[in-house]
């Protein structure tokens, strides 16, 4: 069965009966889930089962939880969690460890729910004078560091049984401007990003999936990331990510034109499968037209990408948070 090369979500609860024929008809790769998406555990776990019946197989269902800002659960479905930049800075030389237990108890919290894929991690880096929408949700400034840091958020969510996904390729950190509003220009030449910028997600290229970012690399391509063939094709050559490569929403403000054109667009210029979030129905239904079918290669990666679930190992969640408490200082959810 070939995938349809698109992401997409539900307006509700529960799927309506046309959500439920359209999903059927155009067989999305998998979902993502929002705080709209989310009431009790039930529910959750219900939504997803209605996901998963109506492409007749387990389909991959992601969401955004990476604690402090954005996460789409909230207590008491999840702990309230310090920004990673905070985990991360008062962790200090324990930061590998503390990273893991915090993405493996998240991981636990998203299985146990039928959410089986996260959008984390997010390893770009921090800068002076990047944007506050995404600069406290980094790891840190320093790209061995965050490389190191990813790896741990990486195998917190693969040993919890939830697939992890590597944004922002090729790196997001520069931005001034935030991307959900505005086009960001990132004003630095190839050689500059490959000696920082680029080093994180090279490190973790052998992840399963990854997403683009919506930046303009002026010295590169005048072309925002998500619809460019060049920085697609350096995100494979030089970045060596030969994982699934999904934009992120189509639907933000940094990309211009009506969701299936840019659909079209990100197809072609390599991407394997686009996101598109938070529009009516119409919208959705026109998207996953636009996107049709996986290429052959975007499907093996696909399949490749779903063959890396595993059952999760087993966790003593007690032990887990008496560790990153005491690593942490005591200091580990937002109060």
């Amino acid at each position: 069965m070939t995938f349809g090369a698109a992401i997409t979500d539900a307006e509700g609860l529960r799927l309506t009966s046309e959500e439920k024929r359209l999903f059927q008809e155009m067989n999305p790769f998998g979902f993502i889930l929002f705080a709209r998406n989310i009431d009790t555990a039930e529910q959750v776990r219900a939504l997803c089962d209605d996901f998963r019946d109506a492409v007749g197989r387990n389909c991959p269902i992601t969401i955004d939880q990476e604690g402090g800002r954005v996460q789409r659960l909230r207590a008491p479905l999840a702990r309230e969690w310090i920004p990673p930049l905070d985990h991360a800075g008062r962790a200090g030389d324990q930061a590998e460890r503390a990273m893991y237990l915090r993405y493996r108890l998240i991981a636990k919290e998203l299985f146990e729910l039928g959410i089986d894929s996260n959008c984390a991690p997010m390893v770009d880096l921090a800068r002076d004078d990047t944007h506050a929408f995404l600069k406290n949700r980094c790891y840190g400034s320093d790209p061995n560091r965050v490389s190191t840091l990813g790896r741990a958020v990486a195998k917190g969510h693969l040993d919890g049984g939830v697939l992890p996904v590597l944004k922002h390729m090729p790196g997001h950190g520069l931005a001034t401007l935030d991307s959900h509003h505005d086009l960001p220009h990132v004003d630095l030449t190839q050689d500059q990003l490959e000696q920082a910028d680029f080093e994180p997600f090279r490190a973790l290229n052998d992840l399963p999936m990854g997403m683009t970012a919506h930046l303009v690399y002026d010295r590169i391509d005048p072309q925002p990331a998500t619809i460019s063939s060049v920085m697609i094709g350096l995100i494979r050559d030089k970045i060596g990510f030969d994982g699934l490569i999904m934009t992120d929403d189509i639907s933000m403000k940094a990309l211009s034109g009506a969701p299936e054109d840019i659909a079209r667009q990100s197809l072609a210029a390599g991407c394997d499968v686009v996101l598109h979030c938070n529009g009516t129905f119409d919208a959705r239904a026109k998207v996953l037209e636009a996107a049709g079918e996986m290429t052959a290669q975007a499907q093996k990666r696909a399949e490749r990408a779903l063959s890396m679930r595993q059952k999760p190992v087993e966790l003593d969640i007690q032990a887990a948070e008496a560790e990153l408490s005491a690593l942490m200082g005591g200091q580990v959810y937002e109060r």
